[in-house]
């Protein structure tokens, strides 16, 4: 294991970035799968990770989202358990549910010819239906890091002591999300013996301190050491009043009809109302947000995957590690608070090599997050061209929609309430009769 206080990882040797799968080392089985997911050609990460990781090594990866990590810690993991069969072979972690069921997705289609079984176990899903799912020992378990310590601390005969692959996906992400802890326990009660790979958008002190405690002589892998955007994203800021920002959205939304939008919005209440918002209008507007149960955020994720819905309205839970291929312009409704948060977001569209746009709306109370942005990327953008008369054409309309789209808003927040007080009000009947039952128990035995 590495020292404490020294970077120890080894640079990787130099690839020909013109690789094939096969000539990376991956087998037969695996490069028809790779053929059929449409997977032409290794990413960079792929080309740098591959040879490496399929030489057993530890791997710490540094890359930009987007950039193929699933495949170059999946494809190795796959192929060593073709070599090995094992149940509770590997254990991939991850910052969001939305993400480990994109990641199970990949694991089954790679994995399609050789019968993996992957439990996607996360927050939100019964834990007696996610007990069931380990009891049947999968391959691989792709995890959020504190329902997997919920169940290894509370699931009858679940353990991951022959664990042979560990994979922490998004580092960065997880350890901002303070599952520090909860990382901690789980890497006490895996071996010791086993190859860890640790892929990140950033190397931030926290990854670094992970990485020293985690990897044991790991080859450093990175794709980008500095913060950039692909050259087939076009980006545009638009500075406008606050007052405004809906009504220069359903402009742009009408200007560029027939493309599909993510949104971004700084809190779960403003997507949920920006979404009602465009719905009163006629848009096919769906929210995804952290406070929706579950299955409503798959449901919405798929509903925009399948291209149903044309605008997926979003918080940052959606900004980093989700391949949405057809994404064509992602919109900053509200500019996000930590920079690095906007090349996340940017980078749902211009993916594998397709054109994208970017437009960050930028208001007088938004002026130095966006100079941080700027000064990120190490570039001015140029302003997005409008006509302000044809933008104000529609405030008219706007107006009446935010008020509806108020109301309706009201109305189901009153309706959470009431459920809320339904719900007391049962549990304080619940433990009223408890008591009663117990004193009127207590009563018998005094009398016997």
């Amino acid at each position: 294991m590495a020292e404490e206080g020294k970077d120890m990882a080894q640079p990787a040797p130099v690839i020909d970035t013109n690789s094939s799968f096969e000539e990376l080392g991956v087998v037969e089985e695996l490069c028809s799968a790779c053929t059929n997911l449409g997977w032409k050609a290794p990413t960079m990460i792929q080309v740098e990770a591959l040879p490496v990781a399929l030489s057993g090594k530890d791997i710490i990866g540094i890359a930009q989202t987007g950039s193929g990590k699933t495949g170059a810690f999946a494809l190795p993991i796959l192929q060593a358990l073709l070599d090995r069969p094992q149940r509770l072979f590997a254990l991939v972690l991850t910052p969001t549910r939305e993400l480990a069921f994109q990641i199970a997705e990949q694991f089954k289609a790679l994995g399609s010819g050789i019968g993996i079984q992957c439990a996607v176990i996360i927050g939100g899903i019964d834990m007696s239906t996610q007990a069931l799912m380990l009891g049947k020992k999968p391959h691989v378990i792709i995890a959020t890091p504190g329902r997997l310590v919920d169940h290894l601390e509370n699931t009858k005969g679940f353990s991951l002591r022959a664990l042979k692959f560990l994979v922490m996906d998004e580092a960065d992400r997880i350890l901002d999300m303070n599952f520090q802890d909860e990382v901690d326990k789980i890497l006490k009660v895996i071996p010791r013996e086993r190859t860890t790979f640790l892929f990140s958008a950033t190397m931030t002190n926290k990854v670094a301190k992970l990485q020293r405690a985690s990897l044991r002589d790991p080859v450093r892998v990175e794709v980008s050491t500095k913060y950039q955007t692909v050259d087939t994203l076009q980006q545009h800021y638009l500075f406008i009043p606050a007052k405004y920002k809906d009504v220069y959205l359903v402009w742009i939304l009408n200007e560029l009809a027939g493309n599909s939008f993510m949104v971004f919005c700084s809190t779960c209440a403003n997507t949920q109302r920006v979404a009602l918002l465009l719905r009163n209008l006629g848009f096919t507007a769906i929210p995804l947000h952290g406070q929706m149960s579950q299955a409503k955020r798959l449901g919405a994720l798929n509903k925009f995957k399948s291209k149903d819905r044309s605008i997926l309205i979003a918080t940052d839970v959606a900004s980093r590690g989700l391949d949405i291929p057809h994404v064509d312009v992602v919109l900053n409704l509200d500019i996000p608070t930590h920079s690095k948060d906007y090349m996340h977001r940017v980078g749902r569209t211009a993916r594998a090599g397709r054109s994208g746009r970017a437009i960050t709306f930028v208001s007088q109370y938004d002026v130095e997050l966006y100079q941080r942005i700027e000064h990120l990327i190490g570039k001015k953008l140029p302003e997005y061209p409008t006509e302000k008369n044809e933008v104000m054409q529609f405030q008219e309309r706007v107006s009446e929609a935010q008020r509806i789209a108020r109301l309706e808003q009201s109305e189901a927040n009153q309706k959470k309430k009431r459920k809320r007080g339904d719900d007391d009000e049962e549990d304080n009947e619940s433990t009223h009769i408890k008591k009663k039952f117990t004193k009127n128990k207590s009563l018998k035995k005094r009398r016997n």
